[in-house]
């Protein structure tokens, strides 16, 4: 099977159910943003970081595949099933969250992202993150996107904040702390 079809070649792509829609549409922007995120947790396994985040870090790209997936579908035309996101999964990003923060100290300011490669990849991933939320927040306004979908890459940024700390401190990173000018 070759990798090219040429049926994009147009400015078009399709949707699994086979509707065809333009390359630019917010639905193909919704999962390549999601696609793209995985690209930077892909980035940040690669960083030399904790062993413990890895095999965390390579579920949470399972699961984007699976975000992908839904969002990749035409939700009136596709009768292909696709892995299924459960409500365990965002429980799992929270007990990640917890386990890290109870081991952090509290916050007191806002954090300027850097310090470390390891630490800013991860902030540029919490960013993706957060673009990706709003393109699916928008998507999820004109067509469906399943709410657990929304709900999993809100806590997943919280989960990539909460490990950029927990990075800083394993690295012996001192947070640098955003001081207004007033």
């Amino acid at each position: 099977m070759k990798i090219y079809t040429k049926k994009g070649d147009s400015g078009n792509t399709g949707l699994i159910g086979g509707t065809r829609v333009p390359k630019s549409s917010l639905r193909i922007e919704a999962y390549g943003t999601i696609d793209e995120l995985n690209s930077w947790i892909g980035v940040m396994r690669d960083q030399e970081i904790d062993a413990e985040f890895k095999p965390q870090l390579i579920e949470i790209q399972d699961r984007l595949f699976t975000i992908g997936s839904s969002l990749a579908s035409d939700p009136e035309k596709s009768n292909m099933k696709i892995p299924d996101l459960l409500e365990s999964d965002i429980e799992q990003l929270e007990k990640w969250m917890d386990d890290m923060d109870s081991l952090l100290p509290e916050m007191r300011f806002f954090v300027l992202p850097g310090g470390n490669q390891s630490v800013s990849f991860c902030h540029v991933a919490r960013c993706v993150c957060r673009r990706a939320e709003r393109i699916i927040v928008d998507l999820h306004a004109h067509e469906f996107v399943a709410e657990i979908v929304m709900k999993y890459i809100n806590r997943l940024s919280d989960y990539l904040f909460v490990l950029s700390r927990k990075i800083s401190q394993d690295l012996n990173v001192e947070e640098q702390p955003w001081k207004p000018r007033m």
